[in-house]
């Protein structure tokens, strides 16, 4: 063998095993495919891409609501989890990720996100023996008890109405809920679902635990009545109050038994 053709295998076998090393790939020949959109169904994946913008990275601490909740998932359950991703709601910043809907999953990624959301963070026995309000409304609601019960279980945090924020903020451990800039950014399905659930990673309870006995479905459905009449449709653009995290039951655990 020639001395060039040799000095030349010597070379193209001293690049090949650079090439090895450095995990690279030979020029001109193709990686993994990456799937297309509508053909990932990872959940982790999904849920970042989808969800954790508002929700959370963990399902916490994020805008909306706190999908890693056990108790709203409990109350909420799995069909309205589902129906909620797929539809959005009306009038809610939550928009309707179904294809059927003009978002952009397919019914099969939807699926993924409702199982992975409940099996992670549900806890399928977590209220059973117990008579939790229902999540939707079915009673019709009476303002001016709404208003002797909002007295009763929530001003003791979150002020009455007409306070001051600047007195709230002294006083009072959580954001004033009766203002009307605030009222005009949540729906009514919004605060029946944070008096349900709560907001355990900012210390409030949920119907549970807001006074010397638990909220009953009417008690729950004349706050959110009253509450209503106190919103203005045309509000002035201005930043709701931002609960504060000293809720004097913060750090109350939740039981999984």
């Amino acid at each position: 063998m020639s001395r060039v053709s040799t000095h030349h295998i010597a070379l193209a076998s001293a690049a090949c095993l650079l090439l090895a090393l450095a995990g690279c790939k030979a020029p001109g020949k193709p990686g993994p495919a990456e799937p297309r959109p509508d053909q990932v169904t990872d959940f982790a994946k999904l849920y970042k891409q989808n969800c954790a913008a508002c929700h959370g990275d963990e399902g916490k601490r994020g805008l909306a609501v706190s999908l890693s909740d056990p108790v709203y998932i409990a109350i909420v359950g799995k069909d309205a989890i589902r129906a909620a991703t797929a539809n959005g709601g009306p009038g809610k910043l939550m928009p309707a990720f179904a294809r059927s809907h003009g978002g952009t999953l397919t019914d099969a990624q939807i699926e993924v996100l409702t199982d992975g959301i409940v099996q992670r963070w549900g806890h399928p026995q977590l209220l059973a023996g117990q008579n939790p309000p229902s999540y939707a409304a079915t009673l019709t609601g009476d303002a001016s008890a709404g208003k002797a019960a909002y007295g009763s279980y929530c001003a003791r945090c979150h002020a009455a109405e007409g306070t001051e924020k600047t007195h709230v903020a002294k006083t009072h451990v959580a954001g004033p809920i009766t203002d009307a800039n605030y009222l005009a950014l949540i729906s009514d399905q919004g605060l029946r679902t944070a008096i349900l659930a709560g907001r355990p990673e900012e210390g409030m309870p949920d119907w549970r635990g807001i006074g010397p006995a638990p909220l009953t479905d009417q008690q729950v459905t004349n706050i959110v009545a009253w509450l209503a009449t106190l919103r203005k449709s045309s509000a002035a653009p201005s930043a709701p109050a931002i609960p504060a995290t000293n809720h004097p039951t913060q750090g109350k655990e939740i039981s999984h038994e």
